[in-house]
């Protein structure tokens, strides 16, 4: 025989599935709506209301609120997944493109990371990893290039100063110390050469 509201009887079926939690407190806000309306007494609710609050399946909670208008104590339904949102899904990808493409992605990479994390705090959708993801690709590429132009600034401004060195002549410090002593030591006297006598008539 079947219970009320499609219910099998005990032995099998959904109305020996186990009630959770959840179904018990839509049970209890049913018989607090009749009360409050007048349809249950006050010691006809509290029973009811000790056996919902202990019941252990559907069955069970069905017979506590089965004479109750509309109601039905079910499975609660699951809510259907957000969501992914676009934007950190483009995020995203413009970041891993960086790799393909060159620079040309990094702005987007940005932009669209920052644009995702705004909506999804907003709309509660999927997708924040992405999004993170994709703002931490594209600040690397934007960081990596700054090392880049900095290196190669040194690089230039070192041979330019090579450059001007050699242009002007400037003796190593090898040459310097070799040259030094040279100069620095005195100069001998040279001894007055005698004239040559003259042959005779």
């Amino acid at each position: 025989m079947a219970v009320s509201h499609g219910y099998p009887a005990p032995g099998g079926g959904r109305g020996q599935m186990r009630a959770a939690d959840a179904d018990r407190d839509r049970a209890v806000g049913f018989l607090t709506t009749a009360f409050t309306e007048g349809r249950l007494a006050k010691d006809e609710y509290d029973a009811r209301l000790e056996t919902a609050l202990s019941a252990r399946t559907y069955a069970e909670l069905d017979r506590v609120v089965t004479d109750l208008p509309g109601a039905r104590v079910g499975p609660v339904p699951r809510r259907a997944p957000n969501p992914t949102n676009g934007l950190a899904i483009a995020s995203l990808a413009c970041g891993i493109a960086q790799f393909a493409f060159g620079p040309l992605p990094t702005i987007p990479a940005i932009v669209l990371g920052h644009m995702a994390r705004h909506q999804i705090k907003r709309t509660g959708e999927q997708g924040a990893g992405m999004a993170l993801a994709g703002l931490l690709l594209g600040w690397a590429a934007v960081a990596l290039g700054v090392l880049a132009v900095l290196s190669l600034s040194v690089l230039v401004f070192t041979h330019a100063g090579h450059a001007a060195g050699f242009g002007g002549h400037v003796l190593p410090k090898s040459a310097h110390a070799r040259l030094m002593p040279k100069l620095a030591a005195p100069v001998a006297p040279q001894a007055p050469v005698a004239p040559k006598a003259l042959p005779g008539p």
